[in-house]
Protein backbone atom coordinates (compact mmCIF):
# COMPACT_ATOMS: atom_id res chain seq x y z
CA UNK A 1 0.00 0.00 0.00
CA UNK A 2 1.07 3.06 -1.09
CA UNK A 3 1.51 5.89 1.45
CA UNK A 4 0.22 9.60 0.64
CA UNK A 5 3.23 11.67 -0.56
CA UNK A 6 4.23 15.42 -0.40
CA UNK A 7 2.17 16.04 -3.71
CA UNK A 8 -0.94 14.58 -1.87
CA UNK A 9 -0.62 16.67 1.21
CA UNK A 10 0.06 20.00 -0.87
CA UNK A 11 -2.87 19.24 -3.04
CA UNK A 12 -5.34 18.91 -0.09
CA UNK A 13 -3.43 21.85 1.67
CA UNK A 14 -6.67 24.17 2.13
CA UNK A 15 -8.51 21.14 4.01
CA UNK A 16 -5.97 20.19 6.40
CA UNK A 17 -5.48 23.67 6.81
CA UNK A 18 -8.71 24.54 7.47
CA UNK A 19 -9.10 21.05 9.80
CA UNK A 20 -6.40 22.23 11.96
CA UNK A 21 -7.49 25.92 12.31
CA UNK A 22 -11.39 24.38 12.84
CA UNK A 23 -10.07 22.59 15.51
CA UNK A 24 -7.69 25.44 17.00
CA UNK A 25 -11.26 27.84 17.26
CA UNK A 26 -13.16 24.83 19.11
CA UNK A 27 -10.12 25.31 21.75
CA UNK A 28 -10.04 28.97 21.47
CA UNK A 29 -13.76 28.94 22.81
CA UNK A 30 -13.66 25.88 25.06
CA UNK A 31 -11.37 28.70 27.10
CA UNK A 32 -12.90 32.13 25.98
CA UNK A 33 -15.01 33.74 29.09
CA UNK A 34 -16.00 36.82 26.42
CA UNK A 35 -19.64 36.34 26.47
CA UNK A 36 -19.41 38.59 22.77
CA UNK A 37 -17.18 35.12 21.36
CA UNK A 38 -15.61 38.09 19.56
CA UNK A 39 -11.82 36.21 19.47
CA UNK A 40 -13.81 32.99 18.35
CA UNK A 41 -15.21 34.72 15.17
CA UNK A 42 -12.56 36.44 14.16
CA UNK A 43 -10.63 33.32 14.77
CA UNK A 44 -13.28 31.65 12.36
CA UNK A 45 -13.12 34.58 10.03
CA UNK A 46 -9.26 33.98 9.84
CA UNK A 47 -9.71 30.29 9.03
CA UNK A 48 -11.84 31.12 6.32
CA UNK A 49 -9.41 34.28 4.70
CA UNK A 50 -6.34 31.60 4.84
CA UNK A 51 -8.68 28.96 3.24
CA UNK A 52 -9.02 31.98 0.44
CA UNK A 53 -5.38 32.50 0.23
CA UNK A 54 -4.35 29.47 0.06
CA UNK A 55 -6.74 28.85 -3.02
CA UNK A 56 -6.03 31.74 -4.88
CA UNK A 57 -2.02 30.71 -4.26
CA UNK A 58 -2.53 27.57 -5.70
CA UNK A 59 -5.29 28.15 -8.20
CA UNK A 60 -4.38 26.55 -11.76
CA UNK A 61 -6.38 25.05 -14.36
CA UNK A 62 -4.43 21.75 -14.44
CA UNK A 63 -5.65 18.51 -12.81
CA UNK A 64 -4.32 17.01 -10.15
CA UNK A 65 -5.31 13.81 -8.41
CA UNK A 66 -4.42 12.58 -4.49
CA UNK A 67 -4.68 9.64 -1.89
CA UNK A 68 -4.63 7.00 -4.71
CA UNK A 69 -7.58 8.92 -7.08
CA UNK A 70 -10.07 9.47 -4.31
CA UNK A 71 -9.12 13.66 -4.29
CA UNK A 72 -9.25 15.55 -7.37
CA UNK A 73 -7.38 19.49 -7.52
CA UNK A 74 -9.26 21.46 -10.54
CA UNK A 75 -10.49 24.70 -11.53
CA UNK A 76 -14.15 23.51 -10.51
CA UNK A 77 -13.34 22.59 -7.08
CA UNK A 78 -10.81 25.56 -6.02
CA UNK A 79 -13.60 27.98 -8.08
CA UNK A 80 -16.45 26.54 -5.77
CA UNK A 81 -14.05 26.78 -2.93
CA UNK A 82 -13.34 30.05 -3.28
CA UNK A 83 -17.24 31.12 -3.42
CA UNK A 84 -17.69 29.07 -0.77
CA UNK A 85 -15.11 30.72 1.64
CA UNK A 86 -16.09 34.11 0.83
CA UNK A 87 -20.33 32.98 1.53
CA UNK A 88 -19.37 31.58 4.44
CA UNK A 89 -17.49 34.75 5.31
CA UNK A 90 -20.83 36.82 4.76
CA UNK A 91 -22.74 34.11 6.52
CA UNK A 92 -21.01 34.25 9.92
CA UNK A 93 -20.89 38.03 9.85
CA UNK A 94 -24.41 37.67 9.40
CA UNK A 95 -24.79 35.27 12.18
CA UNK A 96 -23.08 36.79 14.80
CA UNK A 97 -25.18 40.34 14.30
CA UNK A 98 -28.04 37.18 14.80
CA UNK A 99 -26.72 35.90 18.39
CA UNK A 100 -25.76 39.43 19.96
CA UNK A 101 -29.09 40.33 19.01
CA UNK A 102 -31.27 37.75 20.27
CA UNK A 103 -28.48 37.50 23.42
CA UNK A 104 -27.63 33.79 22.18
CA UNK A 105 -24.26 34.28 21.96
CA UNK A 106 -22.56 30.61 21.29
CA UNK A 107 -18.94 29.88 19.76
CA UNK A 108 -20.69 26.01 18.72
CA UNK A 109 -22.24 28.04 15.60
CA UNK A 110 -18.86 28.93 14.56
CA UNK A 111 -17.03 25.95 15.21
CA UNK A 112 -20.02 24.03 13.52
CA UNK A 113 -20.19 26.26 10.79
CA UNK A 114 -16.38 25.32 9.65
CA UNK A 115 -16.88 22.50 10.18
CA UNK A 116 -19.83 21.84 7.73
CA UNK A 117 -17.23 24.49 5.51
CA UNK A 118 -14.76 21.84 5.55
CA UNK A 119 -17.59 18.91 4.56
CA UNK A 120 -18.28 21.19 1.15
CA UNK A 121 -15.11 21.60 0.23
CA UNK A 122 -14.34 17.61 0.42
CA UNK A 123 -17.17 17.65 -1.84
CA UNK A 124 -15.99 19.93 -4.27
CA UNK A 125 -12.55 17.70 -4.57
CA UNK A 126 -14.55 14.39 -4.65
CA UNK A 127 -13.14 11.70 -7.27
CA UNK A 128 -14.53 8.98 -5.44
CA UNK A 129 -17.98 7.98 -4.00
CA UNK A 130 -16.42 7.23 -0.67
CA UNK A 131 -14.58 10.56 -0.77
CA UNK A 132 -17.98 12.23 -1.81
CA UNK A 133 -20.27 10.30 1.15
CA UNK A 134 -17.58 11.32 3.68
CA UNK A 135 -18.12 14.97 2.78
CA UNK A 136 -21.83 14.87 2.36
CA UNK A 137 -21.95 13.58 6.07
CA UNK A 138 -19.74 15.60 7.57
CA UNK A 139 -21.44 18.63 6.12
CA UNK A 140 -25.23 17.45 6.86
CA UNK A 141 -24.45 16.21 10.57
CA UNK A 142 -23.15 19.65 11.08
CA UNK A 143 -26.21 21.48 9.49
CA UNK A 144 -28.19 18.58 11.67
CA UNK A 145 -26.22 20.02 14.83
CA UNK A 146 -27.09 23.83 14.38
CA UNK A 147 -30.74 23.56 13.51
CA UNK A 148 -31.20 22.09 16.61
CA UNK A 149 -28.80 24.35 18.87
CA UNK A 150 -31.69 26.19 20.45
CA UNK A 151 -33.03 23.49 22.62
CA UNK A 152 -35.62 25.26 24.46
CA UNK A 153 -37.67 25.90 21.13
CA UNK A 154 -40.16 22.89 20.33
CA UNK A 155 -40.35 24.53 16.83
CA UNK A 156 -36.37 24.04 16.46
CA UNK A 157 -36.33 20.42 18.06
CA UNK A 158 -38.86 19.60 15.14
CA UNK A 159 -37.02 21.23 12.43
CA UNK A 160 -34.42 19.44 13.20
CA UNK A 161 -35.64 16.03 13.62
CA UNK A 162 -37.57 16.15 10.47
CA UNK A 163 -34.08 17.28 9.01
CA UNK A 164 -32.09 14.17 10.51
CA UNK A 165 -34.48 11.86 9.49
CA UNK A 166 -35.49 12.87 6.02
CA UNK A 167 -31.47 13.44 5.64
CA UNK A 168 -31.00 10.06 6.74
CA UNK A 169 -33.41 8.50 4.74
CA UNK A 170 -31.98 10.39 1.47
CA UNK A 171 -28.47 9.05 2.46
CA UNK A 172 -29.30 5.47 2.65
CA UNK A 173 -30.68 6.09 -1.35
CA UNK A 174 -27.60 6.72 -2.34
CA UNK A 175 -25.30 5.00 -0.69
CA UNK A 176 -27.58 2.01 -1.98
CA UNK A 177 -27.52 3.68 -5.68
CA UNK A 178 -23.77 3.68 -5.33
CA UNK A 179 -24.11 0.12 -4.23
CA UNK A 180 -25.45 -1.02 -7.27
CA UNK A 181 -23.22 1.21 -9.63
CA UNK A 182 -20.45 -0.36 -7.68
CA UNK A 183 -21.84 -4.16 -8.55
CA UNK A 184 -22.39 -3.00 -12.28
CA UNK A 185 -18.94 -1.62 -12.63
CA UNK A 186 -17.11 -2.90 -10.26
CA UNK A 187 -15.49 0.69 -8.85
CA UNK A 188 -16.45 3.38 -6.75
CA UNK A 189 -13.58 5.72 -8.36
CA UNK A 190 -15.80 8.06 -10.50
CA UNK A 191 -13.11 8.21 -13.41
CA UNK A 192 -12.93 4.18 -13.66
CA UNK A 193 -17.21 4.05 -12.98
CA UNK A 194 -17.42 6.78 -16.45
CA UNK A 195 -14.96 4.46 -18.25
CA UNK A 196 -17.20 1.19 -17.53
CA UNK A 197 -20.71 3.06 -17.95
CA UNK A 198 -19.32 4.16 -21.44
CA UNK A 199 -18.61 0.54 -22.29
CA UNK A 200 -21.82 -1.01 -20.97
CA UNK A 201 -25.35 -1.25 -22.06
CA UNK A 202 -27.26 1.76 -22.09
CA UNK A 203 -30.57 -0.29 -20.77
CA UNK A 204 -28.61 -1.97 -18.52
CA UNK A 205 -31.40 -1.87 -14.94
CA UNK A 206 -28.74 -2.25 -12.26
CA UNK A 207 -26.85 0.75 -13.43
CA UNK A 208 -30.46 2.55 -14.50
CA UNK A 209 -31.76 1.98 -10.59
CA UNK A 210 -28.72 2.71 -9.27
CA UNK A 211 -28.78 5.99 -10.97
CA UNK A 212 -32.61 6.42 -10.00
CA UNK A 213 -31.45 6.31 -6.63
CA UNK A 214 -28.60 8.57 -6.76
CA UNK A 215 -30.31 11.42 -7.85
CA UNK A 216 -33.11 11.25 -5.57
CA UNK A 217 -30.43 11.50 -3.12
CA UNK A 218 -28.78 14.32 -4.69
CA UNK A 219 -32.32 15.94 -5.48
CA UNK A 220 -33.07 15.98 -1.84
CA UNK A 221 -29.62 17.61 -0.82
CA UNK A 222 -30.80 20.30 -3.32
CA UNK A 223 -34.11 20.40 -2.01
CA UNK A 224 -36.02 19.69 -5.23
CA UNK A 225 -39.26 18.73 -5.73
CA UNK A 226 -41.03 15.66 -4.35
CA UNK A 227 -37.78 15.44 -1.83
CA UNK A 228 -38.44 18.90 -0.82
CA UNK A 229 -41.04 18.25 2.09
CA UNK A 230 -38.35 19.44 4.85
CA UNK A 231 -36.94 22.58 3.32
CA UNK A 232 -39.89 25.02 4.35
CA UNK A 233 -40.42 23.61 7.93
CA UNK A 234 -36.70 23.58 8.47
CA UNK A 235 -36.08 27.06 7.10
CA UNK A 236 -39.22 28.09 9.43
CA UNK A 237 -38.20 26.18 12.73
CA UNK A 238 -34.19 26.80 12.92
CA UNK A 239 -32.74 30.16 14.25
CA UNK A 240 -32.52 32.67 11.25
CA UNK A 241 -28.71 32.63 11.01
CA UNK A 242 -28.64 29.21 10.89
CA UNK A 243 -31.29 29.12 8.10
CA UNK A 244 -29.24 32.26 6.49
CA UNK A 245 -26.34 29.51 6.08
CA UNK A 246 -28.54 26.33 5.63
CA UNK A 247 -30.21 28.09 2.46
CA UNK A 248 -27.35 29.53 0.72
CA UNK A 249 -23.37 28.26 1.23
CA UNK A 250 -24.03 24.35 1.07
CA UNK A 251 -26.28 24.82 -2.17
CA UNK A 252 -22.42 25.41 -3.83
CA UNK A 253 -21.47 21.91 -2.50
CA UNK A 254 -25.00 20.31 -3.46
CA UNK A 255 -23.88 21.99 -6.86
CA UNK A 256 -20.71 19.86 -6.53
CA UNK A 257 -22.31 16.85 -6.03
CA UNK A 258 -24.09 16.72 -8.84
CA UNK A 259 -21.43 17.65 -11.07
CA UNK A 260 -19.16 14.98 -9.64
CA UNK A 261 -21.82 12.16 -9.35
CA UNK A 262 -23.35 12.84 -12.75
CA UNK A 263 -21.11 14.38 -14.66
CA UNK A 264 -18.18 13.34 -13.68
CA UNK A 265 -18.86 9.77 -13.17
CA UNK A 266 -22.31 8.74 -15.25
CA UNK A 267 -21.74 11.45 -18.17
CA UNK A 268 -22.35 8.83 -20.42
CA UNK A 269 -25.67 8.36 -19.31
CA UNK A 270 -26.70 11.43 -20.33
CA UNK A 271 -29.85 10.69 -22.09
CA UNK A 272 -31.10 9.05 -18.89
CA UNK A 273 -30.96 11.09 -16.41
CA UNK A 274 -31.75 14.05 -18.46
CA UNK A 275 -35.31 13.25 -18.32
CA UNK A 276 -35.34 12.44 -15.08
CA UNK A 277 -33.77 16.38 -14.17
CA UNK A 278 -36.19 17.38 -16.83
CA UNK A 279 -38.89 16.25 -14.14
CA UNK A 280 -37.40 17.41 -11.51
CA UNK A 281 -36.82 21.25 -12.62
CA UNK A 282 -40.55 21.43 -13.78
CA UNK A 283 -41.81 20.09 -10.40
CA UNK A 284 -39.75 21.90 -8.57
CA UNK A 285 -40.29 25.53 -10.38
CA UNK A 286 -43.90 24.76 -10.23
CA UNK A 287 -44.53 23.63 -6.60
CA UNK A 288 -41.93 26.35 -5.75
CA UNK A 289 -43.65 28.94 -7.25
CA UNK A 290 -47.19 28.20 -6.74
CA UNK A 291 -46.84 27.13 -3.17
CA UNK A 292 -44.90 30.29 -2.46
CA UNK A 293 -48.05 32.79 -2.97
CA UNK A 294 -49.39 31.26 -0.21
CA UNK A 295 -47.34 31.86 2.36
CA UNK A 296 -47.75 34.42 5.28
CA UNK A 297 -44.46 33.11 6.91
CA UNK A 298 -41.19 34.83 4.60
CA UNK A 299 -38.79 32.21 5.78
CA UNK A 300 -41.15 29.56 4.43
CA UNK A 301 -42.03 31.68 1.23
CA UNK A 302 -38.07 31.61 1.23
CA UNK A 303 -38.20 28.56 1.59
CA UNK A 304 -40.48 27.38 -1.82
CA UNK A 305 -38.50 30.27 -3.72
CA UNK A 306 -35.45 28.06 -3.06
CA UNK A 307 -37.13 25.37 -4.37
CA UNK A 308 -38.30 26.59 -7.88
CA UNK A 309 -34.74 28.62 -7.93
CA UNK A 310 -33.38 24.78 -7.65
CA UNK A 311 -35.68 23.96 -10.73
CA UNK A 312 -33.66 26.51 -12.76
CA UNK A 313 -30.40 25.49 -11.68
CA UNK A 314 -31.30 21.63 -13.06
CA UNK A 315 -31.99 23.64 -16.72
CA UNK A 316 -28.43 24.24 -16.84
CA UNK A 317 -27.22 20.90 -16.06
CA UNK A 318 -29.39 18.79 -17.99
CA UNK A 319 -28.44 20.41 -21.18
CA UNK A 320 -25.50 18.86 -21.13
CA UNK A 321 -23.10 20.87 -22.23
CA UNK A 322 -19.97 23.35 -20.69
CA UNK A 323 -21.85 26.00 -21.35
CA UNK A 324 -24.93 24.56 -19.88
CA UNK A 325 -22.83 23.79 -16.66
CA UNK A 326 -21.44 27.46 -16.35
CA UNK A 327 -24.39 28.74 -16.77
CA UNK A 328 -25.83 26.39 -14.18
CA UNK A 329 -22.96 27.09 -11.86
CA UNK A 330 -23.13 30.69 -12.28
CA UNK A 331 -27.17 30.47 -11.25
CA UNK A 332 -25.86 28.92 -7.74
CA UNK A 333 -23.47 31.52 -7.05
CA UNK A 334 -26.05 34.05 -8.18
CA UNK A 335 -28.86 33.00 -5.29
CA UNK A 336 -26.40 32.39 -2.83
CA UNK A 337 -25.69 36.13 -3.39
CA UNK A 338 -29.15 37.20 -3.49
CA UNK A 339 -29.95 34.68 -0.25
CA UNK A 340 -27.42 36.50 1.50
CA UNK A 341 -29.16 39.35 1.01
CA UNK A 342 -32.74 38.82 1.49
CA UNK A 343 -32.10 36.64 5.02
CA UNK A 344 -29.72 39.72 5.93
CA UNK A 345 -32.26 42.27 6.06
CA UNK A 346 -34.55 40.13 7.83
CA UNK A 347 -31.68 39.37 10.53
CA UNK A 348 -31.58 43.19 10.76
CA UNK A 349 -35.67 43.67 11.33
CA UNK A 350 -34.90 41.17 14.55
CA UNK A 351 -34.53 42.11 18.17
CA UNK A 352 -34.08 40.26 21.02
CA UNK A 353 -37.01 37.89 21.13
CA UNK A 354 -38.58 38.27 17.85
CA UNK A 355 -38.22 36.85 14.54
CA UNK A 356 -39.02 39.27 11.72
CA UNK A 357 -40.72 36.29 9.92
CA UNK A 358 -44.15 37.25 9.49
CA UNK A 359 -45.27 39.69 6.27
CA UNK A 360 -46.47 41.71 8.62
CA UNK A 361 -43.31 42.02 10.00
CA UNK A 362 -41.87 44.12 7.10
CA UNK A 363 -45.33 46.41 6.15
CA UNK A 364 -44.14 49.67 5.91
CA UNK A 365 -40.48 49.07 6.09
CA UNK A 366 -39.51 52.23 3.98
CA UNK A 367 -41.44 54.61 6.62
CA UNK A 368 -39.02 52.72 9.24
CA UNK A 369 -35.53 52.63 6.96
CA UNK A 370 -35.43 54.37 3.48
CA UNK A 371 -31.95 52.15 3.42
CA UNK A 372 -32.90 48.63 4.46
CA UNK A 373 -36.00 48.94 1.99
CA UNK A 374 -34.04 49.56 -0.89
CA UNK A 375 -31.78 46.60 -0.10
CA UNK A 376 -34.62 44.45 0.04
CA UNK A 377 -36.14 46.27 -2.85
CA UNK A 378 -32.99 45.10 -5.07
CA UNK A 379 -33.49 41.48 -3.12
CA UNK A 380 -36.83 40.32 -4.91
CA UNK A 381 -36.34 42.33 -8.08
CA UNK A 382 -33.23 40.08 -8.73
CA UNK A 383 -34.68 36.89 -7.34
CA UNK A 384 -37.56 37.72 -9.80
CA UNK A 385 -35.70 38.12 -12.85
CA UNK A 386 -36.23 41.75 -12.90
CA UNK A 387 -33.70 42.95 -15.63
CA UNK A 388 -30.90 45.14 -15.15
CA UNK A 389 -30.49 43.18 -11.39
CA UNK A 390 -28.17 40.33 -11.26
CA UNK A 391 -30.97 37.41 -10.92
CA UNK A 392 -32.44 38.14 -14.76
CA UNK A 393 -29.00 37.36 -16.12
CA UNK A 394 -29.23 34.20 -14.19
CA UNK A 395 -31.78 32.98 -15.63
CA UNK A 396 -31.00 34.41 -19.16
CA UNK A 397 -28.33 31.95 -18.51
CA UNK A 398 -29.65 28.77 -17.85
CA UNK A 399 -32.85 29.64 -20.95
CA UNK A 400 -30.32 30.19 -23.49
CA UNK A 401 -28.54 26.62 -22.93
CA UNK A 402 -31.49 24.85 -22.51
CA UNK A 403 -33.12 26.32 -25.90
CA UNK A 404 -29.20 25.87 -27.49
CA UNK A 405 -30.04 21.99 -26.96
CA UNK A 406 -33.60 22.22 -28.62
CA UNK A 407 -35.84 22.06 -25.53
CA UNK A 408 -37.66 25.37 -26.52
CA UNK A 409 -41.25 23.94 -24.39
CA UNK A 410 -39.03 23.72 -21.27
CA UNK A 411 -37.77 27.45 -21.59
CA UNK A 412 -41.52 28.05 -22.30
CA UNK A 413 -42.88 26.47 -19.27
CA UNK A 414 -39.70 28.15 -16.82
CA UNK A 415 -40.73 31.20 -18.56
CA UNK A 416 -44.39 30.96 -17.29
CA UNK A 417 -43.05 29.84 -13.86
CA UNK A 418 -40.88 32.35 -13.76
CA UNK A 419 -44.02 35.25 -14.27
CA UNK A 420 -46.14 33.24 -11.47
CA UNK A 421 -43.41 33.69 -9.07
CA UNK A 422 -42.55 37.84 -9.56
CA UNK A 423 -46.11 37.73 -7.94
CA UNK A 424 -44.63 36.86 -4.25
CA UNK A 425 -41.51 39.04 -4.79
CA UNK A 426 -43.67 41.94 -6.22
CA UNK A 427 -46.08 41.17 -2.78
CA UNK A 428 -43.21 42.01 -0.52
CA UNK A 429 -42.15 45.11 -2.29
CA UNK A 430 -45.91 46.48 -2.35
CA UNK A 431 -45.87 45.80 1.67
CA UNK A 432 -42.75 47.44 1.96
CA UNK A 433 -43.33 50.86 0.31
CA UNK A 434 -47.36 50.99 -0.29
CA UNK A 435 -48.43 49.64 3.44
CA UNK A 436 -48.54 51.01 6.70
CA UNK A 437 -45.84 49.97 9.73
CA UNK A 438 -47.04 47.68 11.83
CA UNK A 439 -43.58 47.39 13.57
CA UNK A 440 -42.68 51.02 14.96
CA UNK A 441 -39.72 49.54 16.99
CA UNK A 442 -36.40 51.44 15.81
CA UNK A 443 -34.20 49.20 13.69
CA UNK A 444 -30.38 48.60 15.33
CA UNK A 445 -27.55 47.18 13.40
CA UNK A 446 -23.68 47.32 14.06
CA UNK A 447 -21.63 49.46 11.93
CA UNK A 448 -20.02 45.90 10.10
CA UNK A 449 -23.89 44.85 9.29
CA UNK A 450 -24.76 47.96 8.18
CA UNK A 451 -21.58 47.69 5.76
CA UNK A 452 -22.03 44.65 4.85
CA UNK A 453 -25.61 44.35 4.18
CA UNK A 454 -25.38 47.40 1.36
CA UNK A 455 -22.55 45.78 0.07
CA UNK A 456 -24.46 42.80 -0.63
CA UNK A 457 -27.65 44.82 -2.37
CA UNK A 458 -24.44 46.95 -4.34
CA UNK A 459 -23.05 43.47 -5.72
CA UNK A 460 -26.55 42.20 -6.75
CA UNK A 461 -26.84 46.20 -8.90
CA UNK A 462 -23.77 45.92 -9.88
CA UNK A 463 -23.32 42.55 -11.33
CA UNK A 464 -26.00 43.26 -12.65
CA UNK A 465 -25.15 46.15 -14.91
CA UNK A 466 -21.82 44.18 -15.45
CA UNK A 467 -22.02 40.69 -14.97
CA UNK A 468 -19.51 39.92 -17.41
CA UNK A 469 -16.31 39.09 -14.89
CA UNK A 470 -18.76 37.10 -12.23
CA UNK A 471 -19.74 34.98 -15.42
CA UNK A 472 -16.77 35.00 -16.83
CA UNK A 473 -15.09 33.08 -14.21
CA UNK A 474 -17.82 30.16 -14.38
CA UNK A 475 -17.56 29.86 -18.07
CA UNK A 476 -13.79 29.59 -17.68
CA UNK A 477 -13.82 27.07 -15.01
CA UNK A 478 -15.65 24.77 -17.70
CA UNK A 479 -13.80 26.10 -21.04
CA UNK A 480 -10.32 25.69 -18.97
CA UNK A 481 -9.24 28.79 -19.93
CA UNK A 482 -6.39 30.08 -18.26
CA UNK A 483 -7.86 31.66 -14.92
CA UNK A 484 -6.10 34.81 -13.33
CA UNK A 485 -7.66 36.14 -9.98
CA UNK A 486 -5.21 39.33 -8.70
Amino acid sequence: MNLPGTQDYLAALPEIVVATLACIVLLIDLWSNDRERLLTWLATQFTLLVGIVLIIVQLSTDVTYAFAGTYVKDILSDVLKLFIFIGAGVAFLYMREYLRIHNEMKGEYFTLGLFAVLGMMVLASASHMITLYLGLELLSLSLYALVAMRRDSAQSAEAAMKYFMLGAIASGMLLYGMSMIYGATGSLDLREVADAVAQARSDDLILIFGLVFIVAGIAFKLGAVPFHMWAPDVYQGAPTAVTLFLATVPKLAAFAMLMRLLVDGLGPLHDQWQGMLIILAVLSMAIGNLVAIAQENIRRMLAYSTISHVGFLLLGVLSGTDQGYAAALFYTVVYMIMGLGAFGVLVMLGRAGFEADRLSDIKGLNQRSPWLAGVMLVMMFSMAGVPPFLGFWAKFAVLQEVVAVGLVWLAVAAVVFSIIGAFYYLRIVKLIYFDEAEEQAPIRGSSPMRVMVSSNGLVVLLFGLFPAPLLGICIAVFTRIELVIG
